[in-house]
């Protein structure tokens, strides 16, 4: 069985991120940039399943500038096969993203996709859900248990009001939530060993794909800072306050 991991470059989650004086975008010059958090348990959650025995290979796949061979190196360092760099300098949105795999899984035909369940960088939480639609394949999204089997993979999925578990026909589509897994620490031999680990270079046209943004960012902005907050002297007049202040009550 092959799974098929994407992984995204952005910036580290313990980077406090500023937005560029314009405000066109958030200013990632001279950052720290790393794996998405949520697509390091996905990578994870696929070398555990091959430890066991459950997959025989691991494909990641990246998107973006040439420097996202750097996550794509860490994911072989964790565990996986080789991988694939979808190389473009365009701004890549999710329907744009999941376009790219879908022509990616019709060239690898794995069995299992396994995506993180949203980005750290813009929380769109789209691509997964997109790429289960254009496919065709059955998606279990918000995973925090993954056991897979010979007729299919059983989800339990993460929701509102607790927990859900689904099953689901391979190929499937499953993305990770936080409490699927945590992650291991990549040792100084795994990172050397995956330099010598294929990588394969495509380019968008390579595989059809208009990558074209549909959507426009017109303004970004940081959050209005908190104002301080008051002492009350009773109860009765924090309730008040709550009631025609705040207007929560």
């Amino acid at each position: 069985m092959k799974a098929l991991v994407a992984v995204k470059r952005v910036v580290d989650y313990n980077v406090k991120v500023r937005v560029k004086a314009d405000g066109s975008d958030v200013d990632i010059a001279n950052v720290k940039m790393s794996m998405n958090p949520f697509d390091e348990i996905a990578v994870e959650e696929a070398v555990r399943l091959k430890e066991a025995g459950k997959v025989t290979e691991i494909v990641v796949v990246s998107m973006g500038t040439a420097k996202c061979e750097e996550q794509i190196r860490t994911a072989l360092a964790m565990g996986a096969d080789r991988g694939i760099l979808v190389e473009s300098d365009a701004e890549l949105q999710p329907l744009a993203v999941a376009k790219l795999l879908k022509a990616i899984v019709a060239k690898e035909s794995p069995s299992l996709v396994i995506l993180g369940k949203q980005a750290i960088d813009d929380d769109s939480n789209q691509t997964g859900q997109m790429l289960g639609a254009l496919t065709g394949m059955p998606q279990g999204t918000f995973a925090s248990k993954v056991d897979v089997a010979a007729d299919g993979v059983t989800v339990t999925r993460e929701i509102d009001g607790g927990l859900e578990t689904v099953k689901l026909a391979l190929p499937a589509v499953v993305t990770t939530d936080l409490r699927l897994n945590e992650p291991r620490y990549v040792k100084l031999p795994n990172i050397m060993a995956a330099k010598k680990k294929p990588m394969e270079k495509v380019s968008p046209a390579d595989l059809g794909v208009d990558v074209a943004a549909r959507l426009k960012t017109l303004k970004v902005a940081e959050p209005a800072k908190r104002s301080a907050g008051v002492k009350v002297a009773s109860v009765a007049e924090l309730v008040a306050k709550l009631k025609n202040e705040a207007k929560v009550i």
